[in-house]
């Protein structure tokens, strides 16, 4: 047996026969990671980012893992689903087995994985297969890493954030949701509201998609150059919890009165808010029911009174006309109307910066739509702003004003690869503030809209969209802030 040992690199180096299914072959754990065996690159493991841990079983060790699989053999590409699969070996001497044992415990110690999750499962959400995935797919690979895990099944809304600000946070080492965009929306809002906020919110989340749009999963997963199938995402977020590797994502605070949201997705007012939440009357047609409600508004398309104001980002000057900051928005409308559900938070008020010293901008209506995005992927196939990054301070705008309806129909055909952002109809800048004072419709002032955070009805105006779900903001001014890096995920390297 050849042994070799560098202090200063916590990867060991051992080269050893083995017996493999009846077999002696030669085996190697190389120093950067890998476990490799008869000299063929296809028998080939990267222990970071495969192996889920090992187990101990007499004279015999039990490499679990989880692969990609094609043709039931392991290999690195992305040809296929997820795979748990077992590589067993039996070093043949007992000086050789607790050399090892004590080499792969090192190795893996060494990686700084989470031991502790907890784990919040939306069953309702999307298709309603959050459960299901999580039975079949999660739970056992976690069970072969050795993580110790606790299951929350939320049962109503706002049951995750009700349950992270009161949680004792010190026995997780992170969060993961199975679920879609909702639930670490909650999950966020949570962390923030707690009165040990600066502390909570550095706790890593991870996603596994199980939502209508996925939108922040598929954002991390394109990132990364990996394919957003559900398998491809389970794989890559155990992968990603094997390795611990985090990122860093801004967080927008909405502020109206004493009320906060706080957001991580996006902020939509007029066609995109319309279509995203009075689609859900459609909502037994499935993801068709977008596209279907698209066009009824493109046909009878509704122009918005207001206006925006903004702090452009370095190179978006010449966006709008010059204002001056006109102060924090206040909430005059009665609190029947408003039905604010997280008035006078305990935790985090937002950013701090002083905005009557920026550099504001204002563009008046009527608007088509107006929409704000934090992550490039506003779902699995809408790439809603194309150069939003996770961490850059600054959130993405999009505006439309006055556009034909065969134009705008064009440009919803875009939104798969986010070639609409080209249109000659849209203005697409990035900012680093924003007020967005909503009006009524064109057509009937009478009438007024919805705005959109995250896929929640954040407020709702006079003689709209009717449900009973209660808004979180009166349909008034209200103002966005960002927070460069606040929140942290677990993400594909």
């Amino acid at each position: 047996m050849d042994q070799r040992s560098d202090s200063e690199n916590l990867s060991p180096f051992i080269s050893d026969r083995v017996l493999v299914n009846g077999k002696v072959v030669p085996l190697t754990f190389t120093r950067d990671g890998k476990l490799r065996w008869n000299h063929n690159d296809r028998r080939c493991l990267n222990v970071e980012k495969e192996v889920l841990g090992f187990t101990f079983e007499g004279s015999r060790i039990r490499v679990n893992v989880a692969v990609e699989k094609r043709d039931g053999i392991l290999c690195f590409a992305n040809m296929g689903g997820i795979g748990r699969q077992s590589f067993v070996f039996e070093p043949l001497s007992e000086e050789s087995l607790t050399l090892w044992s004590q080499k792969l415990r090192d190795y893996i110690d060494s990686l700084g994985r989470p031991k502790r999750l907890l784990i919040f499962v939306n069953p309702f959400g999307g298709k309603k297969c959050a459960t299901k995935i999580f039975v079949e797919d999660v739970r056992p690979c976690l069970e072969d890493a050795d993580i110790q895990f606790t299951v929350i099944e939320t049962k109503h809304q706002l049951h995750a954030k009700e349950a992270v600000k009161t949680l004792d946070l010190s026995k997780y080492d992170g969060i993961v949701c199975v679920s879609g965009d909702g639930i670490l929306v909650e999950v966020i809002n949570g962390l923030l509201e707690r009165e040990d906020w600066s502390d909570a919110i550095k706790m890593p989340i991870g996603m596994v998609p199980a939502g209508t749009g996925n939108g922040m999963v598929k954002s991390l997963l394109d990132s990364a150059g990996e394919i957003c199938s559900i398998s491809n995402a389970i794989l890559t977020v155990i992968r990603v919890l094997l390795t611990g590797h985090t990122r860093s994502l801004d967080v927008a605070t909405i502020s109206q009165g004493k009320t906060r949201f706080f957001s991580v997705l996006m902020l939509a007012w007029g066609l995109i808010a319309d279509i995203d939440i009075e689609s859900e009357k459609y909502r037994w047609m499935g993801s068709a029911r977008i596209d279907f409600y698209a066009l009824q508004r493109i046909t009878y398309l509704r122009h918005y009174n207001g206006r925006v104001s903004f702090v452009p980002a370095p190179g978006f000057e010449e966006y709008g006309e010059q204002t001056s900051y006109s102060g924090e928005p206040s909430c005059e409308t009665s609190t029947s109307q408003q039905e604010s559900l997280n008035t006078q938070q305990p935790g985090y008020l937002g950013s701090d910066v002083k905005l009557e010293n920026m550099h504001w901008r204002t563009i008046s209506g009527p608007f088509v739509s107006i929409w704000l995005h934090n992550v490039p992927w506003g779902s699995e196939d809408v790439l809603a702003a194309p150069n939003a990054m996770f961490s850059d301070g600054y959130l993405d705008l999009i505006i439309v004003k006055d556009i034909p309806k065969l134009s705008l129909l064009s440009l919803l055909s875009k939104m798969n690869d986010g070639s609409h952002v080209h249109c000659p109809h849209v203005m697409y800048l990035k900012v680093k503030a924003f007020v967005l004072e909503p009006g009524a419709r064109i057509d009937d002032p009478m009438k007024e809209g919805i705005i959109d955070s995250d896929g929640e009805l954040l407020a709702r105006g006079n003689v709209t969209y009717k449900s009973n779900v209660k808004c979180y903001m009166a349909y008034d001014k209200l103002q966005i802030t960002v927070d460069q890096g606040l929140a942290t995920l677990f993400a594909p390297v």
